[in-house]
């Protein structure tokens, strides 16, 4: 579409123009053509931000909330500086009830680290639960909703290297490296192998340093998740992930995050623009794309939640103690006159 060859360039070349553009698309306002199989798109200003940085903070009705190291600069929004042991993130406060959208996400990575010496990355959010600070790139662990990681630090492979391993041909991914994954509770993401076990899928995305602009964006089309990035200085999309079959509910918090350890970087957002895609439906896929009330993907097996049992009130405690009392007496009285009976029988077989 118009956006993906010509977007990002012009974000990149002219923000005064591009400031105009937006303000002429704003929410519900604007239409422009989508790709094929879509209608229109909608820019949905409550749900994106760009500069300058208004409505972030702790102002009297902001859009956006700053946690932890996070801060607001010139350029971009920081959600670390290049320290150890930071963590920030940024979150939306209006719920998104939109049921095919498209985020375009600029940002940029960078710091003083050499190859493999930095760290740890950033993610981007379409969760239940915000503003929860935790070890999952600053978020916390068995999120419920869509997790995209841009991971900037091969652990796993690490770890092989200090054991004196290798990995098998065709298993190493290349670092940086974005994946996705998708929760309902159940699933912790596996740090020690930079989340192996629940990813999706991934590609492999050189972003640290560059002099160029850098964009990931995120699809969700009539159950389908497609990411892209554009980090080639091309102003063109290039695939990264594309997966059928998710089922994500309305009404989830977008936000982003990251986390610094003993490695560090820059982990800047420049901008979220939420776009709000109108695609046609016809019956049969209205009754096949019904609202869902908890995260999973088709052909995927995710673990399932059982919510824990409701706590016994007094009266039914002492219920069920009275009766495991009766019956325990019931059962020595008839065992009491069991026994005796054997007895007497046994005494009459001996005479």
């Amino acid at each position: 579409g118009w956006w993906q060859r010509w977007g990002p360039g012009l974000a990149a070349r002219d923000g005064s123009k591009m400031l105009l553009l937006l303000l002429f698309l704003g929410s519900g306002q604007g239409p422009r053509h989508a790709g094929a199989g879509q209608t229109f798109e909608y820019l949905k200003r409550e749900h994106s931000l760009s500069k300058p940085y208004q409505g972030v903070g702790t102002g009297s009705s902001p859009l956006w909330n700053l946690l932890g190291s996070a801060m607001v600069m010139t350029q971009c929004i920081r959600l670390t500086p290049d320290v150890q042991s930071k963590q920030g993130a940024l979150w939306n406060r209006v719920p998104c009830f939109l049921r095919d959208w498209e985020l375009q996400v600029h940002f940029k990575i960078h710091g003083q680290g050499k190859k493999n010496l930095h760290g740890d990355g950033l993610a981007i959010w379409y969760t239940k639960d915000r503003m929860q600070p935790g070890p999952v790139f600053g978020n916390m662990d068995k999120f419920v909703g869509l997790g995209v990681f841009v991971d900037t630090y091969p652990n796993e492979e690490k770890q092989q290297e200090t054991q004196k391993r290798r990995y098998s041909p065709g298993v190493q991914r290349v670092f940086p490296y974005v994946s996705a994954m998708v929760n309902n509770g159940s699933l912790s993401y596996d740090h020690e192998r930079d989340g192996r076990p629940t990813e999706l899928g991934g590609c492999t995305a050189i972003v640290r340093n560059l002099n160029h602009d850098t964009f990931l964006v995120i699809r969700y089309v009539k159950r389908h998740l497609t990411i892209m990035m554009d980090i080639d200085g091309k102003h063109e999309w290039r695939d990264c992930i594309e997966v059928p079959g998710v089922r994500l509910p309305r009404g989830y918090y977008f936000g982003t995050s990251s986390i610094t350890g003993d490695l560090s970087d820059n982990h800047d957002v420049i901008s979220l623009k939420l776009f709000e895609l109108t695609v046609e439906r016809t019956p049969e896929e209205e009754k096949l794309h019904r609202d869902v009330f908890l995260p999973s993907v088709d052909n995927m097996k995710l673990p399932e939640m059982t919510a824990p049992l409701p706590p016994l009130s007094g009266l039914a405690l002492f219920l069920i103690v009275f009766f495991s009392l009766v019956f325990s007496v019931f059962a020595v009285v008839i065992g009491i006159i069991l026994y005796t009976k054997w007895q007497e029988q046994s005494r009459k077989r001996f005479y």
